[in-house]
């Protein structure tokens, strides 16, 4: 299946990568599958008796900011202590070896422009933890988590002060990310980028092909956006997934970094 796979990439003229938080896990990145999942990352939660689900979620950083920003405080300095593995450098030569390429992925964690790819070319559908608006908010304003600093009690699992505050209002600040429940989350930003999307997608109609990786069903938001592409442009869909392979032209069933390499030997 992987000469299968790497066949349709080479014939294509045009590549969309679409990823999931499996696309991380081979980084050392936790992709909070099911709850205990999350509660092994997180076991600070499992004492709270909190899902992923409810504490990634706005209501948090009005009713206890504190909190909220112990998780995501913690998230935003995992990722940017993170590098990225090695099937990102491999992906991204291929990608630079077609007509045009373009990223969409539901990750907030920016491992994609830290492995060099082009920031105009990818679409964050959930928005970037490297990014900051008002709770409020205020204004339709985001600015960026640069010089950002959470110190966390770990025992409490309760940020100390100061927390990010707005510059124009003074409120507690939040990260730039679409939330569980979120009727305020700024999207500016990642309407740009899905400006920039649409656009690809125009100019990639005649010859696609669409690679995704580490996308489940628990979340499925880039696993049906594949499938709609790939049903509406007539594009292959080979989907990378340990254990959801199933459902696509081509379905391998490994680690992202695995396939990648694999993929990357036979292109070569």
């Amino acid at each position: 299946m992987i000469e299968v796979a790497t066949n349709l990439i080479k014939q294509a003229d045009y590549l969309l990568i679409t990823a999931g938080a499996g696309m991380g896990v081979d980084s050392g990145l936790p992709d909070f599958r099911g709850v205990h999942g999350f509660w092994r990352a997180y076991p600070a939660a499992k004492k709270l008796g909190l899902r992923f689900e409810e504490l990634a979620n706005p209501r948090w950083f009005e009713k206890d900011p504190k909190l909220a920003w112990a998780f995501y405080g913690h998230r935003l300095h995992l990722y940017r202590d993170t590098n990225p593995h090695k099937g990102f450098r491999l992906l991204l030569e291929i990608a630079q070896r077609k007509k045009e390429y373009f990223v969409v992925t539901s990750n907030v964690d920016g491992q994609f422009q830290k492995a060099g790819f082009d920031e105009m070319k990818i679409d964050e559908v959930h928005g970037s933890i490297h990014y900051l608006q008002c709770i409020k908010p205020c204004r339709d304003d985001i600015w960026s988590a640069d010089g950002v600093d959470i110190q966390i009690d770990t025992e409490r699992f309760l940020a100390r002060e100061p927390l990010p505050k707005c510059p124009y209002c003074g409120a507690v600040a939040r990260p730039n990310i679409l939330m569980f429940g979120d009727w305020h989350w700024i999207s500016s930003r990642e309407d740009a980028q899905q400006g920039r999307f649409k656009n690809f997608l125009h100019r990639a109609k005649e010859s696609l092909v669409i690679v995704e990786i580490g996308a489940g069903t628990a979340v499925p938001t880039i696993r049906l956006l594949g499938e709609q592409i790939s049903q509406n442009y007539n594009a292959p869909l080979i989907r990378i997934n340990p254990r959801e392979a199933q459902g696509a032209t081509v379905g391998l069933a490994l680690g992202g970094q695995e396939a990648i390499e694999k993929i990357y030997e036979i292109v070569q």
